[in-house]
């Protein structure tokens, strides 16, 4: 199990790249730390790592503080944006190497055997006799893995290991990671500013934002029970239209619609709601067009089809807003269409973006 306890970090610039982070991971889980540039992921991964000092806090790896123990001696594997491939190396002298120097050196014959063992389990045996400069990025990166994997770590971290992928590769070898890790066994922390590439592969996901955790979660409570309007907005594509509303006499106003308040779900409400301006967050799915009780008429401005569904785009309240419906759904772009909210799955904020709903 990794702690990460009361974690701060302060440069020398005076910057606070990180505000009292905690948070768990369990022997064995894929975790990914997700968030928009300068949120304080990587920032994280180095201090596990021990590239960093922290200037307050601790981090356990199974009940023992490391943030004194040199990188070395903490029993990571690290796999960088960049490869960090040996240019002069082969791909098997590459994989090799961790395991021929420092502590283990662990004689040539054995180190080949181990090395091509785990070349055959991310299928690089191929390229054993190549070297990283005739080899395509997928390959390199491949390589990569293998030689972190090789060292058989207590952890593994991976500092957006795709960002210099094409987005095919990337969904190719996010799924080849996921196997390993899993079949390997070993705990693993990977970075990624990609929403799509946390929530296919991470079995939790913590959201940062400037420095301070947003939500630790379950990668499918992300999307389905965001726990402030940064969440909701960070997670999901088409993002979630937000509309401004304000509740006054048991309603709920907006310039182009109303509703009751009894049509909300009770159990739902996560604290008070009295009169005043709120925010709501209904994602794409859930504006259902063509309804029998109508909120709200507009105009189709634009359609996108992407494979199975269309997206309606209109304006709501004088703001871009949009629509999922099925492919089958013949709507053209100048179609009137009559719409309504699934409330069950609404969410409502408040002026300091907390979620209420």
């Amino acid at each position: 199990m990794i702690e990460v306890k009361n974690l701060r970090k302060v440069f020398d610039n005076g910057f606070e790249a990180l505000k009292s982070v905690n948070f768990e991971i369990e022997k064995g889980d894929l975790v990914c730390l997700l968030g928009p540039s300068g949120c304080g992921k990587t920032t994280i991964l180095n201090l596990i790592a021990g590239l960093l000092d922290p200037t307050d806090g601790d981090i356990l790896f199974n009940g023992e503080t490391v943030v004194d123990k040199h990188p070395k001696d903490r029993d990571i594997g690290f796999v960088f944006q960049n490869y960090a491939l040996y240019p002069h190396m082969t791909v098997l002298e590459n994989v090799m190497f961790p395991l021929r120097v420092g502590s283990k050196k662990i004689p040539k014959e054995e180190a080949e055997v181990i090395a091509r063992k785990f070349m055959a389990l991310t299928s690089i045996e191929e390229l054993e006799n190549k070297k990283p400069g005739t080899m395509s990025g997928g390959q390199q990166q491949r390589v990569a893995i293998t030689r972190a994997l090789v060292q058989n770590p207590n952890v593994l971290l991976l500092d957006e290991p795709l960002s210099n992928l094409d987005a095919r590769l990337r969904l190719k070898i996010r799924e080849e990671i996921r196997r390993l890790v899993k079949e390997v066994g070993i705990t693993t922390i990977f970075v990624t500013h990609d929403q799509e590439e946390a929530l296919s592969i991470s079995d939790k996901i913590v959201l940062m934002d400037q420095g301070v955790i947003q939500q630790h979660d379950i990668p499918q409570n992300l999307y389905l029970e965001p726990k402030n309007l940064f969440v909701a907005k960070f997670i999901g594509n088409p993002v979630i239209n937000i509309i401004p509303v304000e509740v006054k006499n048991g309603k709920i106003v907006a310039d182009s619609f109303e509703f009751d308040r009894t049509n909300l779900v009770a159990d739902r409400f996560k604290g008070e709601m009295p009169d005043g301006h709120y925010q709501i967050g209904i994602r794409p799915e859930d504006v259902l067009i063509n309804s029998e009780s109508p909120l709200f008429s507009v105009n189709t401005e634009t359609v996108e089809l992407i494979g199975r569904e269309r997206i309606l785009n209109f304006s709501l309240n004088e703001l871009h807003a949009k629509s999922i419906v099925p492919i089958e759904e013949q709507i053209d772009e100048g179609d009137t269409i009559s719409c309504s909210f699934n409330y069950s799955r609404m969410f409502i904020f408040d002026e300091n973006g907390e979620r209420v709903y």
